[in-house]
């Protein structure tokens, strides 16, 4: 499946033609209805492609924060950037598997010692940890993101305030043996863009920027960097929505964008592959959440991020599905994307 603008017109130029695309021709205005029935707090956009064209675009009001900064009632809209959260996650994926395509970065057999050797300090577990560990985020570490993001008790922003990412994360004690289990752990992604950063000589942004987004025609974007004035790769990007939305048709279209490759498709494939066990039909990859629509069974692969951040790849449908919100920290921020999957955007679905 190819984009459908001319060469040189971006897609998302394009006004959303529903029909045209095989869904309802309501969609958008049903979602707008049940915003302002309160069906949807915290919603800020919600953009789907189908068949690699714009099917539905919404954008409302609500309150939005800058990593924790809050910014107050904004009104969202096509050239508002917003924060990924931990989306950012699922892009340092990708740029890892570019990086790896360009021979700078170690393969997912490589031993995390035998690259940081300073942090060797003899425990034959630590000594065990692969970058595929690292890739699956099954490193074995005692690691704590089940507290909230405004917890200093968070291993994430213990990480994000250590004076040395690295340092921190790799003296965390040893729990368990690597590979064991899955714990969700942003010092994971910490680890994968300095390796990047290490290889290219670039900082994390100017990669992403060199090898990804210019690529694709993404030119404005924010990087928030941390005290030590890098860029945060567990959290820290911005990105416009549609921009968000023209990343999954890339992924979609199994890695290439206007006729290039962008993401070698192997590296695609090795990510969506399950490797940990999350919970009853969701697990991870390299970086990217693999699970299943539960009334047909058929799979999809997501980037998650804090407050209700989404951006969902279905192939069997050829969709892309990207939500917006502002609902940080709340501990149910998941409940709301998941009711506008189920309750509208894979109901609207006609052919």
């Amino acid at each position: 499946m190819g984009l459908m603008s001319p060469p040189g017109l971006p897609l998302f130029w394009q006004d959303p033609a529903p029909e045209q695309a095989g869904l309802q021709p309501d969609v958008a205005a049903q979602v707008a209805s049940a915003v302002a029935r309160g069906e949807f707090p915290g919603l800020h956009a919600l953009l789907i492609l189908r068949h690699g064209r714009p099917a539905a675009e919404c954008y409302f009001e609500g309150r939005d924060a800058v990593w924790g900064k809050d910014l107050g009632t904004v009104q969202h809209g096509a050239g508002k950037l917003h924060d990924l959260r931990s989306v950012t996650k699922s892009m340092v994926g990708l740029l890892y598997g570019i990086a790896r395509s360009d021979g700078i970065v170690p393969p997912s057999s490589a031993r995390l010692m035998g690259i940081y050797p300073q942090f060797d300090d003899g425990d034959p577990r630590r000594r065990r940890i692969t970058i595929g560990h690292v890739l699956s985020m099954r490193l074995g570490l005692a690691w704590n993101e089940g507290t909230d993001y405004d917890s200093p008790a968070n291993s994430e922003i213990q990480m994000e305030a250590a004076p040395d990412r690295i340092r921190y994360v790799l003296t965390r004690p040893m729990a368990e043996t690597p590979g064991s289990r899955w714990v969700y752990c942003g010092g994971a992604t910490a680890l994968l863009a300095d390796l990047i950063a290490r290889g290219s000589g670039l900082d994390l942004e100017a990669y992403a920027r060199t090898k990804l987004f210019v690529p694709l025609g993404i030119h404005e974007l924010e990087w928030v960097r941390g005290t030590d004035g890098t860029p945060v790769g567990s959290s820290g990007l911005r990105l416009l929505p549609r921009d968000l939305a023209r990343i999954g048709q890339m992924v979609l279209d199994g890695g290439r964008a206007s006729g290039r490759s962008v993401v070698p498709p192997g590296w695609l494939a090795t990510s969506f592959r399950p490797r940990g066990h999350v919970e009853s039909g969701l697990r991870y990859g390299y970086h990217w959440w693999i699970g299943s629509l539960a009334a047909s069974g058929k799979a999809w692969a997501a980037a998650y991020g804090n407050g209700g951040q989404r951006l969902i790849i279905i192939p069997s449908l050829k969709m892309v599905v990207v939500i917006l919100a502002g609902n940080y920290n709340a501990p149910d921020q998941w409940k709301m994307p998941l009711r506008l999957m189920t309750r509208i955007v894979i109901p609207s679905v006609i052919r």
